[in-house]
């Protein structure tokens, strides 16, 4: 399969080169943009870009004037990298479209993981991989979930559920992003929907069900032991 491109957009080379670097170790390629104009003009030249992340505060155009330019000709996903605290940024990029928020500094790794689960989401990575973690095994393409070789039969949604867990291992997801990834954002349903569905999970999982955690007053963690 041709590697994806990405388009890495700061104006930051040291930012650039880190997110680059372990981009191109999950075999990603990597394009790279030092202000918002230079990003415009790189996207519409390639064409075939499959994910951008973009700096919200940038020389020339900002993150927000770039989402805009790229928003009225393309629907190709945005994960836009803001600092600490900026809610109102946040809430401004989801209007105009943007895809996902992560909070500078950042863990490369989690960046990674959701690169990943996004380009999962848009059917851009391929669908007939098998993904696997202590003794759980998931085949995207044939909507199958094994325990130790022994299929599991799950409801759609709680494969949907399962599949996130496993793209965003080790990482602490709330309820409500939950919601807004495996029921997606047009769902006006009940937290507890998620609750119900984790319990069925971990019941069918047996004792793998334990790689799901409770994190207290705010939702969950898929983590092997």
């Amino acid at each position: 399969m041709d590697q994806l491109k990405i388009l890495v957009v700061d104006d930051e080379s040291r930012m650039r080169k880190l997110v680059k670097d372990f981009l191109k170790k999950k075999d990603f390629e990597v394009l790279e943009a030092a202000d918002g104009e230079e990003a415009v003009d790189i996207f519409f030249e390639v064409k075939d870009i499959s994910l951008i992340i973009l700096d919200v505060m940038m020389p020339k155009m900002d993150g927000f004037e770039v989402v805009k330019e790229i928003r009225q000709y393309s629907k190709v996903p945005i994960i836009m990298l803001t600092a600490k605290g900026k809610e109102n940024d946040e809430l401004q990029g989801f209007d105009l479209g943007v895809d996902e928020y992560i909070s500078k500094p950042f863990s490369p790794k989690i960046l990674v993981a959701r690169v990943e689960a996004i380009l999962r989401r848009t059917n851009n990575l391929a669908e007939n991989e098998v993904l696997k973690a202590g003794g759980i095994e998931i085949n995207i393409a044939a909507h199958e979930v094994t325990i130790d070789e022994k299929k599991v039969e799950l409801s759609y949604k709680e494969f949907e559920l399962l599949n996130y867990f496993f793209v965003n291992q080790g990482v602490a997801l709330s309820r409500e992003k939950i919601l807004n990834n495996v029921w997606n954002y047009d769902y006006f349903g009940d937290a507890r929907t998620i609750d119900t569905h984790v319990k069925k999970l971990r019941s069918k999982l047996g004792d793998k069900g334990s790689y799901i955690k409770t994190i207290w007053g705010m939702g969950y963690k898929f983590e092997v032991e």
